[in-house]
């Protein structure tokens, strides 16, 4: 009887383990039908592998109830070579699904996100991820479109392992949606992934991680984003954007990226062991901003930051007196301890944003008075190889901050608020490219124990602190390398991560204008193109699409390019992606033709400008950016413009949104002769405190004879743009009122400028703009 059950036992249990292993199947699929089908029936331990080639205009929505031993995954037949393309995108819905080895490319979304873990408000997904992917310039056809190239909703989500990059358009790359209960305390989990450059947008919401938004800014989170790879992640001021609570931010490098981590809304969030690598030309790199309560900010690492104000290496704002949910919270409770700043430029800065001069232009409702309060700031290094005048800048008083045990080697300059940082003769040793850690003249300084300091055990490397403490991020001088630029440790296995080959540029020598045109066409990004001749004459436009530089043979015998195309149409069509370096170049029109233009529609990208000793007469305009184009940069160098209606039209972002149309225009050592109307009409309009650009550099020109026929009297107008240097021009017998009217309040200088029967340069030091909130 006993050897019977026995028996019986056994064959029940074989056939639970057949059973259990037969739901296990691998499922081929060649079409989108193929797909839909086999989601349909897929089981527990499924996968779904997807055929090598092109899928076209798909979109997949994956829903199936996995479990934890048993998960539903959706994978490539090869990783990479799978490549969803054109009108595409990707929902989840369900328990317990992987996505893995897809390659999102050539195309766009036509929703509100490429990936999506949920089908609709119903059905979210939970417990589910999406690793070894790539999202590669998946763009919306203008920057004004806005979507997600990742959207979580659900619990328990993760991307990990995946390479996204090049996002243009309007929208955070990621973002982690908190909109109902299923979607609260979602303990979701971003790491390990590569975020590739995303080019700056020109205006707000273009972060690279966004959690939460203001309206969910009071819920918890608890996402988790670790071991990331931030490479030159240039959209916006915030790279991270934090608008919920008791979210963890770790271990994360973020390499020379435009921006800072923010937390803007929120509270309650660990900022611990991230580095945080600058670069000495640029000002615009920042570090951690603070807003809200109960932060922690520990054992991070910032190095060569020179971003000022909004982008300091740390800037702690001030809060708005009952601030409404989308505004600025007071900072409280925060503890900085244990980091340190290795030649940042004014490294700790508190009170940021402080705008009480502005009352009589603002609202009461939007004016930051509100300064930190209860906010320890301890046991923190700093070093500077040259002396900082301000290592510390107060925006508002310090009052409500506790500064104990902090250090700081300013090679013996002394500084405001002196007292605040002891000064210490202790000198650093590199580790690796980018990583200083101290080598001797810190160990019998005296730290401060602060309530729960005792928690911070392990220091940035992840060394215990227990027998070796020291100040700063690194408590140990014997660490090993972190090895910080091995970019392998980042993205997908199969996607390689900084390793592109550069094709060998080619030079391109043209002779007629069937040659100049055809070159334009044939020509590979980097490429050269040479005028031999003294004349071309073109009646349609060169569409530039790549890089490409187009000049004379010899500089001193400039070609002549005469464009006698239709009215409105420009020599130059900057296409997306479309970089231009002109050299040496005679331009002339024909009165209503353009030098240089935008497309009207479809700008998915940005382009960019760079004249050098050239002529351009009898245009239109010498440049139109029409709506919703952007440029990173506009250079004009040692060139004269004459007999041109308009100068640089860059205007047309008129909804006040914070919008505008380039980031930085240079103009230097030239001349500008008979423009009627503005010399440049640069516009960023509404009250968006958080963007900090465009940038317009004028110097050692001359302009003789223009503005007689502008209707608002301006010559340079640079209404509501935020950097702005005027100098060493001059200004002769130009019939405006005004040459350039300034905002005081912002990073708006002139100097050295002489102006004779020109108006007057005005400096107002509050502009009224309209409210964007």
């Amino acid at each position: 009887m006993i050897q019977k059950s026995i028996l019986i036992i056994s064959a029940f249990l074989l056939l639970l383990a057949c059973g259990e292993r037969s739901t296990k199947v691998g499922i081929y699929v060649k079409d989108i039908n193929e797909l839909n089908a086999a989601i349909a029936q897929a089981n527990p331990g499924d996968e779904i592998i997807m055929a090598n080639g092109d899928w076209k205009d798909v979109q997949i929505r994956f829903v199936g109830y996995g479990n934890n031993k048993q998960p539903i995954t959706l994978k490539a037949e090869t990783p990479g070579k799978v490549r969803i393309v054109g009108k595409s995108d990707l929902k989840l819905g369900g328990e317990y699904l992987v996505v893995n080895g897809l390659y999102f490319t050539e195309g766009s979304s036509p929703t509100r996100a490429v990936i999506e873990f949920a089908i609709n408000n119903d059905t979210v997904a939970n417990h589910s991820r999406m690793t070894n992917c790539v999202i590669l310039d998946y763009n919306k056809t203008q920057r004004n479109q806005s979507d997600l190239w990742v959207q979580f909703k659900g619990r328990h989500n993760a991307l990990d392992h995946c390479y996204i990059a090049g996002k243009s358009n309007r929208g955070p790359t990621v973002r982690v949606d908190l909109a109902g209960n299923k979607s609260i305390k979602n303990y979701h989990k971003i790491t390990n992934n590569y975020f590739g450059p995303r080019p700056p947008k020109g205006g707000p919401s273009a972060e690279t991680i966004q959690l939460g938004n203001s309206f969910t800014s009071m819920a918890p989170s608890y996402t988790l984003v670790a071991d990331n790879f931030f490479d030159r992640c240039n959209g916006e001021v915030e790279v991270i954007s934090s608008k919920t609570n008791f979210n963890e931010f770790r271990n994360n490098v973020f390499y020379k990226s435009e921006g800072s981590l923010v937390t803007r809304h929120g509270n309650y969030c660990i900022v611990d062991g991230n580095y945080f690598i600058g670069d000495v030309n640029s000002e615009q790199i920042g570090g951690v901003r603070l807003i809200g309560t109960g932060h922690w900010v520990t054992n991070n690492y910032f190095y060569n930051l020179k971003g000022k104000v909004f982008r300091s290496p740390l800037a702690v704002m001030n809060g708005i007196p009952k601030s409404p949910l989308n505004r600025y919270i007071q900072v409280t409770d925060v503890v900085v301890a244990h980091n340190s700043w290795i030649n940042c430029t004014s490294p700790l800065q508190f009170g940021v944003g402080s705008n009480v001069d502005q009352k009589d232009v603002l609202p009461a409702s939007e004016i930051r008075s509100e300064r930190p309060i209860r906010t320890i700031v301890a046991n923190n290094l700093v070093y500077n190889d040259k002396s900082d005048t301000y290592p510390i800048v107060a925006h508002d008083s310090l009052d409500g901050i506790t500064f104990k045990s902090n250090v700081i080697n300013n090679q013996g300059a002394t500084f405001k608020y002196d007292s605040v940082l002891r000064q210490e003769q202790f000198t650093l040793t590199a580790l690796e490219d980018n990583i200083l850690i101290p080598s001797n003249g810190l160990s019998d300084l005296e730290l401060y124990n602060g309530f729960e300091f005792d928690q911070i055990t392990r220091d940035l490397f992840g060394n215990p602190r227990t027998n070796s403490n020291l100040v700063g991020a690194i408590a140990n001088s014997t660490a090993a390398k972190p090895n910080l630029m091995d970019l392998s440790k980042y993205g997908p296995d199969w996607y390689p991560v900084g390793t592109s080959k550069t094709a060998s540029a080619a030079t391109h020598n043209v002779a007629s204008t069937a040659e100049l045109k055809a070159a334009v066409v044939a020509a590979k990004s980097g490429d050269t193109i040479i005028l031999t001749n003294d004349r071309f004459e073109l009646k349609s436009s060169l569409k530039i699409d790549k890089k490409l530089t187009i000049k004379s043979a010899d500089a001193n015998n400039r070609a002549t390019v005469q464009y006698n195309g239709e009215p409105t149409t420009p020599v130059f069509e900057m296409n997306p992606k479309g970089k231009l370096v002109l050299e040496s170049v005679i331009l002339n029109g024909t009165g209503d033709t353009y030098a240089f233009a935008s497309l009207k529609d479809n700008m998915s990208s940005l382009y960019n400008l760079n004249v050098t000793g050239c002529e351009i007469s009898n245009f239109g305009y010498v440049l139109k950016a029409y709506k919703n184009s952007f440029s990173e940069y506009i250079k004009f160098q040692s060139t004269l413009f004459k007999n041109c209606a308009n100068g640089l039209e860059l205007s047309a972002e008129i909804d006040d949104r914070g919008d505008y149309n380039a980031e930085n225009i240079y103009i230097d050592d030239c001349r500008f002769e008979n423009i009627p109307k503005n010399i440049v009409d640069y516009y960023r309009g509404g009250y968006d405190e958080s963007t900090v650009g465009g940038n317009l550099v004028l110097t050692n020109s001359a302009f003789t004879q223009c503005g007689a026929k502008e209707e608002n009297g301006v010559l340079i107008n640079t209404y509501g743009i935020i950097n702005v240097d005027i100098s060493n021009n001059r200004f002769l017998n130009n019939s405006v009122k005004t040459v350039a009217r300034l905002w005081g309040a912002k990073n708006n200088t002139h100097s050295n400028n002489e102006i004779q029967n020109s108006g007057e340069l005005v400096v107002e030091e509050n502009l009224p703009l309209k409210l964007m909130y």
